[in-house]
């Protein structure tokens, strides 16, 4: 090994610097692919790097920009379709910005679960914490926290914040009414998720402001626990009318609802017509196939990671985002009503 080959893989960020002509700060900006720099002094960093053979480990990034470069990730301690799919498109999103994440589950809603498990990231050194909701007490336990580092929630909420984001479960609600409606269905039931989830929340809100805009009977919501075993139950025990038509909180609801119709003798969607939310992979290939919500999930989790980004670099630039859209995916679980 030559005494060249020697100091090369001796160079430090310091020496990249002195090379370059500039600070060891704006060497740290250029590494993190950070804004503001010039390109004509990016460009002379970059080949500083190239001839010094500077490669950065972890430990000497965070040293310098005391950064680490990895981002806390709280998830609940459910395998619900929305919540996993949100987390799993966040880290494609987070990997791509050439970020780690560190993901704990909160088991529990309850502020002392919460505190741990921010707690648990903190001492990981974590850059910022993310944090997917579904219980709307989960959301204001972490709000009451004196956190060190910045705090992006995933989050279904009628309230604004530039620290927030989320897909618009209220105007998708309506949406899928809507369609009801259209086809002249005039009783249309809502069997909603939880009483206390956020997207559960929003879509109640949903459904009853598209009924009362038009005038018609809001009969007082079910309430499963987004399971098709729940859904299963509460549709043994539906009162089905001529006219009626069923608005699930989620696809899996809604398979447990079909489930439960079409043993009673009940026809999806000759009987009755069904709108699910958020087109789970099963649903175009269900008997017969669902007409639902889709959500956007992969557009959400791009949208967390900017946030992060921003919270992190940039924190006086950060703004309020209109909630992602959803989109109505017509399939034949719904019918013009009979007559």
């Amino acid at each position: 090994m030559s005494q060249e080959d020697g100091a090369a893989k001796a160079a430090n960020i310091f020496d990249v610097a002195r090379l370059a002509g500039v600070s060891h700060q704006t060497v740290s900006r250029v590494i993190n692919d950070l804004p503001n720099v010039r390109p004509t002094t990016r460009t002379r960093v970059e080949q500083a790097i190239a001839q010094l053979r500077y490669s950065p480990s972890p430990a000497a990034r965070a040293l310098v920009t005391r950064r680490t470069r990895t981002i806390g990730l709280i998830t609940p301690g459910v395998s619900d379709y929305g919540p996993t799919s949100i987390a799993m498109h966040f880290n494609f999103a987070a990997r791509a910005a050439r970020y780690s994440v560190d993901t704990v589950s909160a088991l529990e809603a309850d502020p002392a679960g919460i505190r741990s498990a921010v707690e648990a990231l903190l001492r990981q050194r974590v850059d910022a914490i993310v944090l997917v909701v579904v219980d709307v007490a989960v959301l204001e336990a972490v709000r009451a926290l004196d956190l060190s580092v910045p705090l992006v929630a995933a989050a279904s909420t009628a309230r604004r914040n530039p620290h927030i984001v989320s897909i618009d479960q209220y105007r998708g609600a309506r949406s899928a009414v809507r369609h009801l409606c259209e086809l002249g269905h005039t009783r249309i039931l809502h069997i909603a998720g939880p009483r206390t989830a956020s997207d559960s929340v929003e879509r109640v809100r949903g459904w009853r402001d598209e009924l009362g805009s038009r005038r018609l009977e809001i009969v007082d919501q079910q309430h499963g626990d987004w399971s098709a075993a729940s859904g299963y139950r509460i549709g043994m025990d539906l009162d089905i009318e001529p006219g009626t038509a069923l608005f699930v909180g989620n696809d899996h609801m809604s398979i447990g609802v079909m489930s439960a119709l079409r043993e009673r003798g009940i026809r999806v969607p000759e009987d009755v017509s069904i709108v699910g939310f958020d087109d789970v992979p099963e649903a175009g290939y269900l008997y017969p196939p669902l007409t639902t919500v889709r959500q956007d999930f992969a557009s959400l989790g791009a949208l967390i990671m900017q946030k992060v980004l921003i919270a992190v670099e940039e924190p006086e630039s950060a703004t309020e985002d209109t909630p992602l859209p959803t989109h109505l995916v017509l399939r034949q679980s719904t019918r013009p009503a009979a007559g």
